[in-house]
Parts: structure tokens; sequence; C-alpha cells
């Protein structure tokens, strides 16, 4: 993967905005295109995009942006910066051997821990099977807010709950202290209920993360490189779209998600050799345009086992060589359904550790450490050394979680298996209370807001 192939995948991706086009389900911002440059399409609700304009509204995007904790701490993002990690999106929760539906007390639960995990710098909201669907972006955001001071990545589900999203901003504070974003349903495809919510969230500063998610094989060509084409065109429309809407908006390249699909099981894949290599195009491409890439690192591994740790450790390792900005998946299990409290500290184990590889080691004269050797000479021990002492700290990983004794000590302390460890690691970290960053008077008005439109929603559902 180098220029000139993003440059060839580039090129289809316009050919296909230009023949067929892209259906747009939306029928005002549909006619804001036409009105911009676009033409009409061969059938309904198809517009095509010309090269011209797909081009100058990519333009617009701001190439460095930051995304802000509660209290405003910054985190800059650019096609150049190093790698930031989240959480993931998800439908339940497996922990301590039990697999159920995620819950608003388990997001309050998982929020906690993953605050604590110094590794993960960005918290993803979850389905919440005890709220209704289409408050549960709000309540997510509320929960999560009141558990963690750092940055939110709200999952979005209805309209008006992303409307809502721009009333709770400012309780806060005007810096971007959560993001949002959504998926193109294609094959060239974005649904009335995305873009209804870029169109409710635009002219907030709301930085949006832009997917493609096609399958290679069911919603793309079974080819990797066909359904990168795919899936980039339905990303460039998606940002033409949103700096129609709000000029300037910060958006997140995330051709990521892509995945192939398992012929023989029906099975979405999001943890093989194939999604290292969706995710490396997703990353060359956010630098071919000069943007921030995103991605995921999965599994389809039902619980913390060695599948598990095979998949997401190869997952964490390329997706950083890879030169991903943004990588989501610390916690997630079984294709991205699943959320586990004990993954989410073995993830936070493996980030360090190839953060540890990625840094790689320094030859210069202290470092070669050339003096030391002469002055230690043959058969001596450079274990007393001054050289040693200053140095080892920085030059060694140490471990958080991973074991490294002797069997004495294993034995002795139950045989416990890693899995077994980051599940009593988990329970600590989640009984800890927690530390958002907010006033009393932030609190009692996101909860007011958001029991406020709770009520609402069950009204009018």
């Amino acid at each position: 993967m180098n220029d000139d192939t993003a440059a060839q995948i580039h090129a289809a991706s316009l050919a296909l905005l230009d023949d067929p086009g892209i259906r747009l389900e939306h029928d005002s911002i549909r006619e804001l295109l036409l009105k911009q440059g676009a033409g009409p399409g061969n059938g309904a609700a198809i517009v095509r995009i010309p090269k011209k304009m797909a081009e100058e509204y990519l333009g617009l995007c701001p190439r460095r942006f930051a995304l802000t904790d509660r209290r405003g701490a910054k985190t800059w993002l650019s096609a150049q910066t190093e790698p930031v990690f989240w959480s993931c999106p998800g439908m339940s929760l497996y922990h301590n051997g039990v697999h159920r539906p995620f819950t608003s007390a388990d997001m309050a639960d998982l929020t906690r821990l993953l605050d604590q995990l110094e590794n993960v710098q960005g918290i993803f909201g979850l389905a919440l099977d005890d709220v209704p669907p289409p408050a549960r972006d709000v309540v997510g955001l509320k929960v999560m807010a009141e558990n963690s001071s750092k940055h939110i990545r709200v999952l979005c589900f209805s309209p008006q709950g992303a409307e809502m999203l721009t009333e709770i901003k400012p309780v806060v504070g005007t810096h971007p202290w959560f993001s949002i974003g959504f998926t193109a349903h294609g094959p060239l495809r974005w649904t009335r209920l995305a873009l209804e919510i870029f169109k409710r969230t635009a002219g907030h500063g709301i930085p949006v993360s832009v997917n493609g998610e096609p399958m290679a094989g069911v919603t793309g060509p079974v080819t990797l490189a066909g359904s990168a084409a795919v899936g980039n065109a339905e990303i460039l429309a998606g940002i033409v779209i949103n700096q129609l809407l709000e000029p300037g908006r910060p958006c997140v390249y995330n051709l990521g998600l892509a995945h192939i699909f398992d012929m023989r099981t029906a099975i979405a894949v999001t943890g093989g050799p194939e999604n290292a290599l969706l995710a490396k195009i997703s990353a060359r491409m956010g630098r071919f345009y000069n943007l921030p890439s995103a991605s995921w690192v999965s599994t389809e591994s039902m619980c913390p086992d060695a599948q598990a740790a095979l998949e997401k450790m190869f997952g964490f390792h390329t997706h950083v060589a890879s030169g991903v900005t943004n990588i989501w998946g610390v916690g997630q299990l079984e294709s991205e359904l699943t959320i586990c409290p004990a993954q989410a500290v073995i993830d936070n184990e493996m980030i360090a550790f190839v953060r540890r590889y990625q840094r790689g080691f320094d030859a210069g004269a202290d470092a070669l450490a050339v003096a030391v050797s002469r002055s230690v000479g043959v058969a001596g021990s450079f274990l007393e050394q001054e050289h040693t002492l200053r140095n080892y700290r920085a030059e060694f990983y140490r471990p958080g979680i991973l074991f490294r004794n002797r069997r004495q000590k294993w034995n002795a302390a139950g045989q416990k298996r890693l899995e077994q460890r980051a599940e009593e690691i988990a329970a600590e970290l989640i009984n800890r209370p927690a530390n958002p960053g907010l006033s009393e008077a932030q609190a009692r008005t996101l909860a007011t807001l958001s029991a406020q439109f709770v009520e609402r929603m069950k009204r009018d559902s």
C-alpha cells in the first residue's frame, strides 16, 4: 500500500461517485447537493458527485484538530499524530463468565474501569438494554460523563437524541469533549437516519467520524481493493455532506470498519488478517487525504482466551505499525457485539506492549555505552553500574498484568491464568469511586436534561 495504490483507489471511488452515484435518503440534503453542483442519478434519491465537487469539499476539512477531555485538555489528531485508543460500541456484556444484555449500570461500571486504564484515551457508548432506543445516545453520554473525565464518543441512535446532544454540549463547555459518527449502509448509500444525525449536529463544532463499512463479498466486491473503493466513495460522499452542512467541521476518515464475510459460517469477520489490511488501507487513505484515520481491533472470540489474544495482539500491532490515528476496540469481543471488562484490562496491556516495540531503541553514544563496557571489562557485571540504574526503567518494558516470576510464585498465588487476573483487576477498578471532572451543577443539569428527554421519548413512542 503506497501513494500510487491510494491514488488508484481514489480514482476508482470518484468514478463510482460519478456513475452510478450515491443514494441519499434525505430530500433536503439531496437538494442541497444538487444546488451545489451534484447531478441527478439514474434512480430515486441517487445523486452523482463530480470529481471537482468531491475534492473541493474534501479540502474544507481541517487537517489537524483537537479532541478534549471533560476539563478541556487537548489531544491533537492528524494524519501524522501518534495513535489514540478508544473502547468500542456493542450490545452485550461478558463478565465473570456470564453473557447478557448491556445496561446503563454496566455503562457506569465500564466507564469507571476505562477511566483508569492509562492507554485508553476515549470511551465509546454502547446500546443500553434498559433505556428506550431513541434515548440511548443521550443517556449514554450522561452516564459516561458522570463516571469519567475522558473524551466520549457517543453512539448515536436517533435524530432527536442527536439534537439533544447539541443542547447538552454547552453544559460542560464549548470544547469538543464528545464526538459522534455514523456509518454508510451501502453499497453506495447513506440512510435518512445517518444524514439527519449529521444535519442536526451540524454547526456546533462537534467532530464526526465518517465511516465506510463495506463487507467484502456482500456490500462490497469480494476483493479488498474493490471493497475499499466502494467504502472510500461512501466516505467521500459523507465528508462532502458534512462540509456542506458545516464548512470546516472536523472529520475523521474511517475505512477501518470494513470487513469480510465468512462464506462458510455467514459471519462478518472482524479479527482476520484481511481486517488488518483494510486498516492499513484506511491509514494510507487518511494520509493521502491528509486526514486523521480510524479503524477497529476486534476478535471473533466469545471470551478472553487464546484466540482473542492472537487476533487482538496482531490487530493492535498492525494498526499501530500502519499509522492508524484513532484505534477502536479496547474490551471488544464477538465481532464488536460484546464488551468485556477483563478483555479491556488485557487490551490495555497489549497496547503498552505494542507501544514499547514501536518506540524502538536509541543508538546514541550513551546507549551504545562503550565506556561502560570497557569499565566493566571481560566477564564483569553491569548490574551494579550507575548507567544501568539510570536507564533500565526507560529501556525495559514493565508489564502491568503479565506474569513474570517463578513457578513457585505462580503456584502459591493459585495458578491463575491471565484472564483470571484480569477479571480481578477489572473488579477492583470498577469498585473505585468515579472521577468525572464535573461540578455539582453540571452533574445536576445533565441528569435533569437526560431524564426529561427519556420521558419525552417514552411519550412520543
